[in-house]
């Protein structure tokens, strides 16, 4: 069966309910791109959608691993207008919910949420709609599976369909594991049909996967990693070891990018209080959000950043996992992550409408150290912790801490951590960009390394500031005191910038030529490799920068009618604010740039808009074509 969409009218039976069930013979490809245009304005999929989709059209479990800003979400919508039955989709986050319900209802898509945003009237009056059938689509916390009413609809209800959203937290070996995922398998277990089972996450190691298949049985699951690459996505490490020089770091970011929208990740609630503070002293409009704040003051503050009206969000990780608003344009990371899994998805919410965006980290090793002691140490009332985990957990920050001070490609580092296999130059890097020469470090490795062979010799142990006060030759008293001046190392290095002996101090160590031991106060030791450097005298370079030219973001909008932009972008506000929703919902930043490039007047070259559907285009075709012509007219006029 193939429907004609000239002809069909919306007004008339939904068009999914024309193909549902039909999948085998007779649901063709042609068929479910019709519902891909119809509903969700888009002509092709993107990588590793289609295979999805058929394979949970075939009754297949599927686990998938796709970044973020792949697509993930429309894996399962398609799928879950043309299978009989309830979809029940598995999501961690109440905004996210929202979102996604959001966007479903503007397509004309029947969906509904149930999470403790809901008052009790509300909770189950959509108990009851989803009893009668009323919708395609039902999103729930983890754990609501608990409770009674959960457990009855899965009784009353052919459940076709079961959605982990965020699959990695059921393991304890990623990044945010949450025991009520654990949940979810008791309660498939629990119905009398076992539904089709689908999990997908954006970051996944091979031993997370391997957990996601065991603890949900996922059986002879259909598995797919499209690839972890997004090109649009421009990575930076900036070395910054004192506070202040970060503040200024960032305040000269935001100067060059005022009418963009981005997060900015702290590691502790102070530093976000601290840093929003500052931000809005300097004039910009900002908000915070941590677990510290009252739930009211949380949602308050995510919908200011949601709705765009503070372009600025200032957080931990406590924010962002769901978050699906596609014109963030940077994610700057204050403090370094406790492991690459943390950040590429953090840094992947921004630019996911497509559109160049910046990801950029600001390293200094004191985060390192904060980070150690977070690993390492118990909240107070807290149980003990497994030291398997924090062994575990410390070498993801090693591997956190090498993609900081290396200066190979940093794409090819996050890229190969996740078992892709990229090449060593990626040109959208600030590695790959920045002007490298090849130094001969050989001597100055030779010298740090002596210094801490003596340090040892003389059964003392210090940090890293200490060490090199004491290969710069430094009169501090406290160093004085202990006699290190008579070192034969004292001063041998006092010619060279205190900055590149730390570069090459931290280098040493990421090729563990010497070590880190300790947590609270880490002191440098030799380590397996050191007699390389000493006794074998092996020669060593190292890449260190020559300058580092300003990279300019890439931006799309360049090429385009920037007035005709700014048009579309109040248009869309004004008319989100009438619907109560945020403005992406309607259209994305990527959908207003190609308006501007293809200049609609009529509906059907509306149509041909990325992101335009037929339900939208019925619902907004005249009022933009309209602004479309007002525009062109006006631009002809003048």
């Amino acid at each position: 069966m193939s429907v004609n969409s000239q002809t069909f009218s919306l007004g008339q039976r939904p068009l999914f309910l024309f193909f549902q069930g039909q999948y085998n013979g007779l649901l063709m490809k042609q068929d479910i791109r019709l519902i891909l245009k119809t509903y969700f304005g888009f002509t092709q999929f993107r990588r590793g959608q289609e295979e999805i989709i058929h394979a949970l059209l075939e009754h297949r479990d599927v686990l998938a691993v796709m970044p973020t800003g792949a697509g993930k979400s429309l894996c399962y919508q398609v799928p879950a207008l043309l299978l009989d039955g309830l979809t029940l989709v598995i999501s961690p986050l109440i905004s996210l919910m929202k979102d996604q319900v959001n966007a479903l209802q503007e397509g004309d898509i029947p969906g509904a949420y149930l999470n403790s945003s809901l008052a009790p009237a509300d909770y189950q009056s959509t108990i009851h709609h989803a009893v009668q059938g009323d919708y395609k689509m039902l999103y729930i916390a983890p754990e609501g599976l608990k409770r009674d009413a959960i457990q009855h609809l899965g009784e009353q209800v052919g459940i076709a369909m079961v959605v982990i959203d965020e699959a990695h937290c059921i393991s304890q070996w990623g990044h945010d594991f949450r025991p009520s995922y654990l949940l979810i398998r008791e309660f498939i277990q629990s119905l009398t049909s076992r539904p089709i089972t689908a999990a997908f996450t954006a970051t996944a190691t091979d031993k997370v996967k391997e957990d996601i298949v065991r603890i949900l049985h996922l059986e002879n699951p259909y598995v797919l990693t499209t690839g972890f690459n997004r090109e649009n996505l421009y990575f930076a490490v900036q070395t910054i070891p004192k506070s202040p020089d970060k503040v200024q770091a960032l305040l000269d970011y935001l100067k060059n990018h005022q009418d963009k929208s981005g997060i900015v990740y702290c590691a502790t609630r102070k530093t976000v209080e601290e840093l929003s503070a500052t931000l809005n002293a300097a004039g910009y409009e900002a908000t915070r959000y941590h677990a510290g704040l009252d739930d009211w003051e949380r949602q308050i503050n995510q919908d200011d950043f949601i709705y765009d009206r503070k372009p600025l969000m200032v957080a931990t990780n406590a924010f962002g996992m769901g978050i699906d608003k596609s014109n963030v344009s940077f994610v700057i990371h204050y403090n370094i992550p406790k492991n690459i899994e943390s950040y590429y998805q953090e840094a992947g919410r921004a630019g996911r409408a497509g559109e160049a965006a910046d990801c950029i980290l600001y390293y200094s090793p004191q985060d390192l150290r904060t980070n150690t002691f977070l690993i390492t140490n118990c909240q107070p009332g807290d149980p003990p912790k497994d030291p398997a985990l924090v062994s575990h957990n410390l070498e993801l920050l090693k591997a956190m801490t090498y993609y900081a001070t290396t200066t190979d490609c940093l794409r090819a580092q996050l890229l190969a951590y996740f078992g892709d296999t990229p090449s060593n130059y990626c040109g959208n890097c600030s590695n790959c960009t920045t002007r490298f020469e090849a130094v001969d470090i050989s001597l100055a490795a030779q010298k740090i390394i002596s210094c801490v062979y003596r340090i040892e010799q003389r059964g003392k142990r210090f940090g890293k500031t200490m060490v090199v006060d004491i290969l710069r030759g430094t009169k501090s008293q406290k160093l004085l005191s202990q006699g290190l001046d008579s070192l034969s190392t004292y001063g041998i290095m006092a010619d060279m910038d205190v900055h590149r002996i730390r570069t090459i101090l931290d280098y040493l160590i990421a090729h563990e030529y010497l070590a880190l031991e300790g947590t609270t106060y880490p002191v440098l030791c030799s380590a397996s490799r050191s007699g390389e450097i000493i006794f074998e005298k092996k020669p060593l370079e190292m890449m260190l920068p020559k300058d580092k030219p300003p990279h300019p973001l890439p931006d799309k909008t360049a090429e385009l009618d920037e007035r005709l932009f700014i048009k579309l972008k109040a248009l869309r506000n004004r008319l989100a604010q009438e619907a109560h929703i945020p403005a992406y919902i309607i259209f994305s930043d990527a959908s207003l740039q190609d308006m501007c490039r293809k200049m609609p007047l009529n509906p059907e070259q509306f149509l041909a808009v990325s992101g335009v559907g037929m339900v939208k285009m019925e619902k907004y075709g005249e009022v933009f074509t309209r602004l479309v012509r007002e525009h062109r007219s006006q631009t002809k006029s003048s």
